[in-house]
């Protein structure tokens, strides 16, 4: 009987870590697309709360190292896929310096609408898109830069999405991405990828002038390059 009750015990344990990884670590995708949506849905409402992004770190290791790649542009259009709460489109258009134009665009309905909320004073200057990341609904060669932070490792298909993305980018646009390091990095079975492999994968997709900067605990802060003479 016994050992029975310390079986079942195991078992019992062996599918809560199991449930924490498909639906923590993992934010459901091993699941499907539709699961990581619903679950973005669900946690919209408190998903800053989470987060609690401080505004002089987004600004001096986000926002500041982004605009340096900027300065020749007046103007630039920047999107970014994943926005989420509108995370960085905020800390973006808040700076004086930046005088341009955001597009945020995310899957999840309740995230774009807290997102909404926060941008409205900045209205003229901010869209929002509900769309995937693997089918941008963009012309390409259109932004001279594109922001995904956070993000690839829970999209079904990360090479389509940073395909879509050099097809958007203008050439000699700037890309600012994130890689997913430390221990629960390595357990995205089939989508860890170390320094070297993140960067030789951005390379196949066209990209140059891979850049790694140290940013969070869990994230590398990637930029990168698409080739002045590629033209989508």
């Amino acid at each position: 009987m016994l050992d029975w009750l310390l079986l079942g015990l195991l078992l019992a344990v062996a599918l809560g870590l199991l449930l924490y990884w498909l639906l923590v670590i993992t934010e459901g995708v091993y699941l499907g697309r539709r699961l990581v949506v619903f679950l973005y849905d669900h946690t919209a409402h408190r998903y800053d709360a989470i987060k609690q992004f401080d505004p002089d770190t987004e600004s001096y290791l986000v926002i500041r190292p982004m605009l340096n790649r900027l300065t020749s542009k007046p103007a630039p259009l920047v999107l970014d896929v994943a926005t989420g709460t509108g995370r960085l489109p905020l800390f973006l258009l808040a700076e004086p310096t930046f005088n341009g134009r955001v597009i945020g665009l995310d899957a999840s309905a309740r995230m774009l609408a807290y997102a909404r909320a926060k941008l409205r004073v900045y209205r003229h200057r901010a869209s929002l898109v509900q769309q995937i990341a693997a089918d941008l609904p963009f012309a390409s060669n259109c932004f001279d830069a594109v922001t995904c932070l956070e993000s690839l490792e829970f999209f079904p298909d990360d090479s389509a999405a940073l395909q879509e993305i050099v097809r958007v980018l203008n050439p000699g646009g700037t890309i600012m991405t994130t890689r997913r390091r430390g221990w629960e990095a390595k357990t995205f079975v089939g989508r860890y990828r170390d320094r070297e492999s993140f960067a030789a994968h951005l390379e196949s997709l066209g990209f140059t002038g891979v850049e790694f900067q140290l940013w969070q605990i869990e994230y590398d802060l990637v930029f990168a390059h698409k080739p002045r003479s590629i033209t989508g």
